[in-house]
């Protein structure tokens, strides 16, 4: 496992260690591994250069750094003959990228491992996309300061708000673009749906919301599908959900657990 141990990878590590899953972090990937980090567990490498990942002897690599760390990581995982599991879904936006590792992927007999994120029901709508689906929608309602720093600001006053506002509406191709760090799940509800120009996205800032929602809707040949979740947001990022790690745990379990669900 490799990935800078931000918020997320440091939570992440945390919730590993208390469910005492078998696994182990073989290194985590930092700008300067000369510096001392606080908090690593025992044993922990720490790399700074994509070619040192082969030597750590891992299976799966967790990038949960930014969109931009997404294809240098990624290209090293696959040469490594390693799996390779992406948080920041929004550099997918690119699709030479995607498909440029998948590429690799299929290569070195790899897998690319796209988790949940701050979602659930993936499955079932990713189930649903072997029959034609006709539409997806995808709302995506947080507090409004947890849109401070991003564009949002731009567009509307976040100070001033009486009450859930829509500032952004567009593809999920467009949302993710914009919003890379509040709009990841975009990408991964088009990629199990039907794809990131036909999947609509709306974003809205709710000065009275104390938890992150996620209101998915879809329609198709198998059915309706109404999907809604709250989730806290991460304590040490409000720009993401506690969800987030707990789907990446979820995930690395289910390759050492014996029952998968």
């Amino acid at each position: 496992m490799s990935g800078r141990l931000g918020a997320i990878g440091t939570r992440l590590a945390q919730l590993l260690r208390q469910t005492g899953a078998p696994v182990r972090i073989a290194a985590v990937a930092v700008r300067d591994a000369q510096t001392p980090r606080d908090g690593l567990p025992e044993g922990v490498a720490l790399i700074d250069s994509p070619e040192a990942l082969a030597a750590t002897g891992a299976s799966l690599v967790v990038e949960a750094a930014g969109r931009g760390s997404v294809g240098i990581w990624g290209r090293a995982a696959f040469a490594a003959e390693m799996d390779y599991a992406v948080s920041s879904t929004s550099a997918f936006v690119d699709e030479a990228l995607l498909a440029e590792l998948l590429s690799l992927a299929r290569a070195k007999g790899r897998q690319l491992l796209i988790p949940p994120g701050a979602l659930g029901g993936i499955d079932a709508l990713a189930a649903a996309g072997r029959l034609p689906i006709a539409s997806v929608e995808h709302r995506i309602v947080k507090p409004a300061q947890a849109w401070k720093g991003t564009p949002a600001a731009d567009l509307v006053d976040l100070d001033a708000l009486s009450g859930p506002t829509v500032f952004f509406s567009a593809s999920a191709r467009e949302a993710a673009d914009a919003f890379p760090q509040n709009a990841n799940v975009a990408v991964i509800t088009a990629l199990a749906g039907i794809g990131l120009d036909r999947t609509r996205i709306s974003l809205v800032a709710d000065p009275d919301a104390m938890l992150n929602r996620h209101e998915i809707r879809a329609e198709g040949d198998f059915g309706k599908m109404d999907l809604t979740f709250e989730n806290r947001p991460l304590a040490t990022n409000p720009k993401s959900s506690e969800m987030t790690a707990l789907n990446l745990a979820r995930l690395i379990e289910s390759r050492v657990n014996p029952l998968v669900l």
